[in-house]
C-alpha cells in the first residue's frame, strides 16, 4: 500500500499520477488540513508533524511513503529517512535541476513557500 502525504488537498493531483501510473495499488492519502499551509511553519514544526503523519500511514499498512509537499520534503524527508530506514521515501523537491534540464534554455521560474525557500 502506498502512503502520500500532504499538508492540504494539493497532493491530490500527485495522487491521481501515481493512480493513475499503477492502478492496481490500493492507497492512503493523509491530508493534514488543520496544520496547512506548512509554508509559514518551524523546520522542527513540519518534521514533528511529518513524523506523526508517517506513523499514522505505516499502522495502516503502508510500505512506501510519497511526500507531495514541497515544503514538508524540504524540511523533514532526511530526517523520515534517518528515523525509518526501511521505509522507501519519495520528497516531491528538489526540481529546480529537473526542470532546467528540460528546458530549452535552461530557465525556469519558481513558487514555493518562504518554507521550503529556507529549508533549502
Amino acid at each position: 500500500m502506498i502512503g502520500i502525504f500532504d499538508s492540504g488537498s494539493g497532493g491530490l493531483s500527485v495522487y491521481r499520477e501515481i493512480v493513475r501510473l499503477l492502478p492496481g495499488e490500493r492507497y492512503v492519502y493523509y491530508s493534514d488540513n488543520a496544520n496547512c499551509p506548512y509554508g509559514d511553519k518551524s523546520r522542527e514544526f513540519i518534521t514533528e508533524r511529518a513524523r506523526e503523519i508517517t506513523r499514522f500511514l505505516l499502522d495502516r499498512g503502508c510500505s512506501i511513503i510519497v511526500v507531495a509537499c514541497n515544503t514538508a520534503t524540504a524540511a523533514a524527508i532526511a530526517a523520515l529517512r534517518e528515523e525509518f530506514p526501511d521505509v522507501p521515501f519519495v520528497g516531491m523537491e528538489p526540481a529546480v535541476k529537473p526542470a532546467a534540464l528540460g528546458t530549452k534554455t535552461g530557465v525556469i521560474g519558481v513558487l514555493a513557500t518562504a518554507g521550503t525557500l529556507k529549508a533549502s
